[in-house]
């Protein structure tokens, strides 16, 4: 069995460049065909240049795909064989601008020949395939553009490892991990108030008892996040103290949270969820966005470290 068969789309990039491999080594024996001295990777900017318009080096560039240095180098490897040289722009002469050599025009017009060949042998080959290479490597290009495969994996990997989290309600052996989430991430950006310290050493009777309710994230059979839901006069609840352990970030474990919790205050029949934070917890304000929060103005916070209010109006979603 071939090993890209065996080890599947994992292996994607591998088996894309061992295609690219074999084409790039054909490539260089048919320039030798054609009695052409070029390397297969000055092709692209030798194209660009075939055209008869000087280009800057950073057009160029743009233009193939290509990184600035990568076509600097090419441009010097090119310059060293003769076929390329550079001088000061017509229209901007602070800009080195690269053109084709004599030598270079030359091979330009001596290459039409194998233009011709490789195009309709390309053409041949196509036609014995099932599938339109070419038209699938633009598609796989323009989704790449949309979206590049890091991102498509690290959602793959964030999906995966949400499925191993599970939201469970507060009980009394969670009372030392409620604290230590909540200190880990007030005391690495502010400082714990008397409203924390309340909270934090008293949940059963400043949260639990006055009709509010705290979950647990559980990765792992170990506690690693927590929030909580505080009953407010006017019937609505305030999400507070959301906190998630640095060492299990990026599994989606405050979406999960605030989810339970909100579905929790649809269910008490609340009208709004109201919250405060700091803009400078970038992560926590746009988890709290998609989450479907916006800005308001409200009262006075007890927290110093507060700086906005958000609300979700439970009766519009």
């Amino acid at each position: 069995m071939d090993f890209y068969d065996e080890i599947g789309k994992m292996a994607l990039g591998s088996r894309l460049r061992r295609l690219s491999d074999l084409l790039t080594e054909e490539a260089a024996q048919i320039y030798a065909l054609y009695d052409i001295d070029m390397q297969p990777k000055w092709f692209p900017v030798f194209y660009v240049l075939s055209r008869g318009e000087e280009k800057s080096i950073t057009e160029i560039a743009q233009e193939i795909g290509h990184s600035h240095p990568s076509v600097s180098q090419i441009v010097r490897e090119m310059a060293k064989k003769g076929y390329v040289k550079e001088k000061k722009g017509k229209k901007d002469g602070r800009k080195n601008f690269v053109t084709l050599s004599p030598a270079g025009e030359a091979v330009r017009n001596k290459i039409q020949a194998q233009y011709a060949d490789v195009g309709a042998a390309v053409d041949t080959a196509m036609k014995t395939t099932q599938y339109d290479l070419w038209k699938a490597i633009a598609e796989w290009e323009f989704l790449l553009e949309q979206k590049t495969l890091l991102r498509r994996v690290q959602e793959e990997k964030k999906q995966r490892e949400s499925a191993a989290v599970h939201i469970v309600d507060y009980t009394p052996e969670y009372a030392k991990a409620f604290k230590d989430l909540n200190e880990e991430w007030i005391t690495l950006y502010f400082t714990m108030e008397e409203a924390d310290h309340k909270a934090l050493d008293h949940p059963k009777e400043y949260i639990l008892s006055k009709g509010g309710h705290i979950w647990m994230a559980m990765y792992d059979e170990q506690p690693v996040g927590t929030c909580a839901m505080i009953k407010m006069e006017d019937g609505g609840y305030e999400l507070a103290k959301m906190a998630v352990s640095p060492a299990v970030r990026g599994k989606n474990i405050g979406w999960l949270l605030g989810q339970a919790a909100i579905h929790w205050a649809q269910e008490k029949g609340a009208k709004r969820v109201y919250l405060e934070s700091n803009t400078i917890l970038k992560p926590a304000i746009n988890l709290y966005h998609k989450l479907g929060f916006k800005k308001i103005t409200g009262p006075p916070s007890p927290y110093e470290r507060a700086n906005i209010q958000m609300e979700l109006c439970l009766d519009q979603i």
